[in-house]
């Protein structure tokens, strides 16, 4: 049922969005070098890698200065980007991820395998289920790259603090899937997103 979901829904919302991806697709283009997408190495369901889209926000190879994104003000982010990031447009390229399987609406945030390896048996639970688009842990920490401004080591906070919390909330997530838990959290991050 979830994943008939994921189909229909996400082939509807490449169509109805269609125009406004080719809108940033232009400003992206005509901002600044390199390509209109960004794609990662996640680790996705079974603890298999997959390539994860994005709009792409930052200049080209500012991955190589970190996996983190620090504060919004980061300077590796464009013009664009920064807006982009601020209304999670340079997230609906998952859409594609959503409709080939890769990825569904709701589900655990899929990370980098760098963290990934970091995890116990317990927080390897979060790899038993699809990842998605918005979970728990995307409504709470919707303002990380903030939170990681302020610290003095950024990575220590996100591996000790940060990335343990959202775990959490994802194993949260699996012990009460459902449609209607689904529901509320797509729910919750439109109003979030929107605030």
């Amino acid at each position: 049922m979830k994943r008939i979901f994921d189909i229909v829904f996400s082939f509807i919302g490449i169509i109805i969005l269609l125009p406004i991806f080719i809108l940033i697709s232009l400003i992206i283009l005509f901002d600044s070098k390199g390509g209109i997408f960004y794609r990662q190495t996640r680790v996705g369901k079974n603890n298999k890698d997959f390539k994860i889209f994005k709009f792409r926000t930052m200049y080209p190879d500012s991955d190589k200065k970190g996996l983190l994104t620090v504060g919004s003000r980061d300077n590796r982010i464009t013009k664009p980007g920064y807006f982009l990031r601020k209304y999670k447009l340079d997230e609906l390229p998952q859409l594609f991820n959503v409709f080939i399987g890769d990825m569904s609406f709701v589900g655990p945030r899929p990370e980098v395998r760098k963290y990934v390896e970091m995890y116990n048996d317990e927080q390897k639970k979060v790899l038993s289920v699809r990842p998605g688009i918005t979970d728990y842990a995307s409504i709470e920490y919707r303002n990380e790259n903030d939170i990681l401004a302020k610290s003095k080591n950024p990575e220590q906070t996100y591996i000790k603090e940060i990335m343990p919390a959202k775990l959490e909330l994802n194993l949260k997530y699996i012990r009460e899937k459902s449609t209607i838990t689904d529901l509320k959290i797509i729910f919750k991050t439109i109003l979030k997103i929107f605030n």
